[in-house]
């Protein structure tokens, strides 16, 4: 299993994947990755698909980086993919990899203390002549970061990449990258997330007691103020005592109208708990199987 990371922990020596399912969660580790990168000091550059410089820089205006700064003074480097991967016409790993190291060793040179790389990899799945040698360039890639001078993170849409191809892909890095969590303690981690149909999700690990109760319950009420129904993964689930779950049928209770709070990949003690309570007839929630 890919090891997996905040990307608020990405260091240099990093070669990560992110596997998105949603333009926010792009979005949300994209104005990290090169906002971490700009404020150490260190050089980045971005690898964009079709329109997608003009995008990354709204996104990173946004987020209160001053863009126009970082460019003028050589920092920040946005490319189209065409200029990049695809400068020859097709895919070259060989290529590709001595442009990395060039650019990596043109950042030390100008006085950086590493380059930070992100790059869009939509145009694997265009047609475009060599994508096919996508995993051989993504396995030999390692060697860049050997020195810890240099970081990536490559850039991988769920719902246009086919799932068989894309595990094998996300297997050819160390670990991978994801949204910085709600709430980060010693028991309990919930995280933001979108599920392989775009649909927000709230991911929850560890254990909820009358310890974590409190945020657990407050983070439920931030979910739903995501709109829609409330979808919440409890596939790290260790432990749930009966006032979490009250506070899942009371949040579930309150919904408006037809919206649900959907609890996936229970465990099925945990569910039959909730059958033997009662709870499950709770209008508004729904225990998915």
């Amino acid at each position: 299993m890919v090891a997996m990371r905040d990307v608020r922990n990405v260091r240099l020596g990093d070669h990560l994947c992110l596997a998105f399912g949603h333009e926010d969660e792009q979005r949300a580790v994209v104005t990290e990755f090169v906002g971490a990168g700009l404020r150490r000091d260190e050089g980045v550059l971005y690898f964009a698909d079709g329109d997608g410089r003009d995008r990354v820089r709204r996104w990173l205006f946004d987020a209160g980086v001053d863009v126009a700064a970082a460019v003028d003074r050589g920092q920040l480097v946005m490319r189209g993919i065409e200029s990049g991967c695809l400068a020859s016409g097709r895919f070259d790993p060989e290529a590709m990899i001595a442009t990395l190291r060039h650019e990596r060793d043109a950042c030390l040179t100008a006085g950086f203390a590493g380059l930070w790389v992100t790059g869009e990899m939509g145009w694997a799945v265009s047609g475009t002549p060599g994508a096919e040698r996508l995993e051989e360039f993504e396995r030999r890639l390692a060697g860049l970061f050997d020195g810890g001078r240099a970081a990536a993170i490559c850039q991988y849409d769920r719902r246009v990449f086919p799932p068989a191809r894309l595990k094998g892909l996300l297997e050819c890095h160390p670990g991978s990258v994801h949204m910085n969590p709600m709430f980060q303690g010693a028991a309990l981690r919930m995280s933001p997330g979108y599920d392989a149909d775009g649909r927000p999700v709230l991911r929850v690990a560890g254990t909820i007691d009358r310890t974590t109760v409190g945020v657990w319950g407050e983070a439920l009420r931030a979910a739903a103020t995501w709109g829609g129904d409330i979808r919440v993964d409890m596939t790290g689930l260790e432990f749930i005592d009966v006032a979490g779950l009250r506070e899942v049928a009371q949040i579930a209770d309150g919904l408006p109208g037809d919206r649900r709070l959907r609890m996936r990949n229970l465990a099925p003690m945990v569910a039959d708990v909730i059958r033997m309570v009662g709870w499950d007839q709770t209008p508004g929630l729904v225990i998915e199987e």
